[in-house]
């Protein structure tokens, strides 16, 4: 299984073209696919990036959703607002639709992030905020989330 690996600062300019670090690019490339997604994150004010095995991974997860369940149905509306398909031109840019833009509220200067499978992209300042957090904050979000889990077995 293919993970991003970095942390990037780049820009973006007046007409949403984000040019992408030259070592993401390369791994964009090892997951075979030309096609990525871009959508709105579900928690935080920033997009997010699957490559197209991933993300039809996760739609057939969505599509096994009754969607006579109306709560369902507006998940999988929600979730799925706003979602383009992007390829990287050959200059190693992606451009980034004005609704999405403006949802992530990019400016000028970005920080794409691995995650895991998909990778980020964020206003800086944005960014920087949201990872601002004392140690102590964070020794305890790393408790709770992966305080159970035993790294003895093979996932």
């Amino acid at each position: 299984m293919n993970n991003f690996i970095g942390t990037y600062e780049c820009r973006i300019d007046d007409k949403g073209r984000l040019k992408l670090p030259s070592s993401l690019v390369k791994q964009m490339e090892n997951f075979g696919d030309d096609s990525f997604i871009v959508k709105r994150a579900v928690f935080q004010s920033c997009l997010e990036v699957y490559p197209m095995r991933g993300w039809e991974h996760l739609m057939k997860k969505l599509n096994t959703l009754n969607r006579f369940i109306k709560k369902n149905a507006d998940f999988i509306r929600m979730f799925t607002a706003g979602v383009k398909i992007v390829e990287p031109d050959n200059a190693g840019r992606l451009q980034i639709s004005k609704d999405l833009t403006q949802y992530a509220n990019l400016r000028k200067e970005i920080v794409i992030t691995s995650a895991g499978d998909l990778f980020e992209i964020w206003d800086k300042d944005t960014y920087e905020k949201v990872i601002a957090t004392s140690e102590e904050d964070f020794a305890k979000l790393a408790e709770e989330v992966m305080g159970n889990i035993s790294f003895d077995e093979e996932v």
